[in-house]
Order: structure tokens, then C-alpha cells, then sequence
């Protein structure tokens, strides 16, 4: 049997018979990964796939295991503290791990605005995405899985696999890294996502991805033409997701519980994406967005105040700090 296992360094098919020891799997999977201690999750969504409740002396088949056709997603076990000094020989002075900023709180994160949708008998409700340097990968995750599967891990692994998949158009021009470099930068727990991975993940999961720049409603669309779509908001430095709530008429208040959003719509329902550019607007009349070329900057390490992005990377090439905050 054919199984596909995806690791941190790319995408391999192994061949296998069923008659094959646990053990004989596990080598598999680590011959291929280079990995010699790891995780696995398997299916869509994504399950943990524990091989070693199993002896290791039985067959695949003794097992019950089919695993014929199924891909593996495979990842170091100790992936957090293998990754905490990530970018080994990257262009020199550019820092050492990636910057670290918090937005400063305002009331378009306590009070997400809500748009009746009456044609749909829901309410458009934007579900805000915790702080956390993963808020794209959770945005998006949260959209094409649902809420409850805690795989940042495995989506920045996905990432990086179709980086390495991909070296003609993903170069160290696009990427402004060596290759190498980006994928282990990446896969650390503290560095954002933006286009790129979103144009990896859209065509992993096959969906179509609109993502709406607060700042100017502006939509960039990823693997477009797709029959499914979701929406993501993109507020400068931070990314949200659009959701539809069952409601009661007149569809004003989204107050259904979480677990019955909707957030994966079909392509051709244009006027879901006009209300979300709708609601966006209100979010723009609120500054719900980060200016990131000329906001107003923070060290949260000595105290230090810039403007914009390029201060905050300046001063972190300077010094060697990396935790900033949107001042003011």
C-alpha cells in the first residue's frame, strides 16, 4: 500500500505491505522525516495518530490500521524547543529570531461588529483571533477545520513541505531567505504568517482564500476560482475570520453559540463577500488596523520609540531586541 507522509523537510510516498511490522513503519516514517522521535495526526480534520499504543512486533494489518492511500502528517515531538534560535546562517545582521508585536487593545476587538444577513437567516459576525504570533494559521485553521484542533504546529509544517515542493517559484527572491532558512524560520511558534503561507494553505486545503485589508477594503485573493471559499480580515498585523451565525429575524444579533458558524461559503455568493467588505468598513471607522509603515512603535525590552516596521527591525538589528509593542 501507498501512504503519503509529509514532514518537515517536504512530501514523500512510501510503498508498504500490510504484512509490515508497527516497527517496521516507524522506520519508515523516520527514514523519510529524518526525524527519530515525532507526532503524527492522520485525516481530515487532522487526529492523532498514537503508535505507540500498538506492539510493535504486530503487522499493519493486525493492527487495523488503514493507512492505504492516507497521508501522514508528521512532526518533531519537541518541535517548540528545537526551534527557539531558528535562521542559522541567514543574511548577516538581520536578527536572530523573528520580532514579537503586540497590537494595542481597542474597541473593535471588545465589540466585533455584526451584519444582518437575512437571505441567509444569519448574521455576519467577525470571530477575533487570540494574540498569539499564530493569528493567521488560527484564522484560517479556524475557518477550513473549525474551532477546537490546536494544529499550528502541523500548518506551518504544511508551509514549509510545499516551500521546499515548490523551489522554482518559491526562491530566494520571493522569499527573501534562502529556502532552508525561511522553512525553519516558519515552523517557529513566533513568526507571522501573511501571503505566502496563505497561498500554500489555500491550496493545500483546495478553498479559495479572501483576505480583507481593513486599512483600504482592498481583497487579495488566494487560489482563486476555487468552488469553496472563506474570508479572512487582515487588520496590519493581525488576522481575524469572517463567520455566519444562525440567527432569528431581523438577523441583527449573532447570539448562536460558536460551534454553529458557518465559515466555509460558496464561491459564487458574491454578496457574502460584499457584506464582509461591509462589515470591514465598520472596522475601518472603528481603527480596527495597524498602519505598519507609519505607526507608532515601542520597545518593550529598553523603552525605545520608533515608527513603523522598518524602525522596529532596525533597532532589533542594532540590539538584539525583539519584543515591541504598538505605542500610544
Amino acid at each position: 500500500m501507498r501512504i503519503r507522509i509529509r514532514g518537515p523537510s517536504g512530501v514523500s510516498t512510501v510503498n508498504i505491505e500490510e504484512s509490515a511490522s508497527i516497527s517496521d513503519l516507524k522506520s519508515q516514517i523516520s527514514e523519510n522525516t529524518l526525524l527519530t522521535d515525532f507526532d503524527i495526526k492522520i485525516g481530515y480534520p487532522p487526529k492523532p495518530l498514537d503508535l505507540s499504543q500498538y506492539d510493535s512486533s504486530i503487522s499493519i494489518r493486525e493492527s487495523g490500521l488503514k493507512l492505504g492511500g492516507e497521508q501522514l502528517i508528521v512532526v518533531a515531538r519537541d518541535v517548540e524547543g528545537s526551534l527557539k534560535h531558528p535562521l542559522e546562517g541567514t543574511t548577516p545582521g538581520a536578527p536572530a529570531a523573528p520580532l514579537s508585536l503586540t497590537r494595542k487593545q481597542n474597541t473593535g476587538e471588545l465589540d466585533p461588529p455584526e451584519i444582518p444577513l437575512p437571505s441567509h437567516g444569519a448574521t455576519m459576525v467577525l470571530r477575533v483571533m487570540p494574540d498569539d504570533n499564530s493569528c493567521m494559521f488560527r484564522a484560517l485553521g479556524s475557518a477550513v477545520l473549525g474551532d477546537g484542533f490546536d494544529i499550528m504546529t502541523e500548518l506551518r509544517s504544511v508551509v514549509a513541505s510545499g516551500i521546499q515542493e515548490q523551489p522554482d517559484l518559491y526562491n530566494e527572491a520571493v522569499l527573501q531567505k534562502k529556502p532552508d532558512d525561511y522553512c525553519r524560520w516558519i515552523q517557529n511558534p513566533d513568526s507571522w504568517g501573511g501571503g505566502i503561507e496563505l497561498a500554500i494553505l489555500s491550496q493545500n486545503f483546495d478553498i479559495e482564500v479572501c483576505s480583507i485589508n481593513v486599512q483600504d477594503l482592498r481583497i487579495d485573493r488566494f487560489n482563486e476560482g476555487r468552488p469553496k471559499r472563506c474570508i479572512l480580515v487582515y487588520s496590519g498585523i493581525h488576522y481575524d475570520t469572517i463567520a455566519l451565525s444562525p440567527s432569528d429575524p431581523p438577523h441583527t444579533k449573532a447570539d448562536s453559540p460558536a460551534e454553529f458558524d458557518i465559515k466555509v461559503f460558496d464561491n459564487w455568493d458574491d454578496e457574502l463577500l460584499e457584506k464582509a467588505k461591509e462589515l470591514c468598513k465598520v472596522l475601518q471607522s472603528k481603527h480596527y488596523f495597524t498602519d505598519t509603515a507609519g505607526f507608532d512603535i515601542k520597545c518593550n525590552v529598553c523603552g525605545w520609540n520608533g515608527k513603523g516596521e522598518r524602525g522596529a527591525t532596525e533597532h532589533a538589528m542594532e540590539t538584539g531586541h525583539m519584543n515591541f509593542g504598538e505605542a500610544g
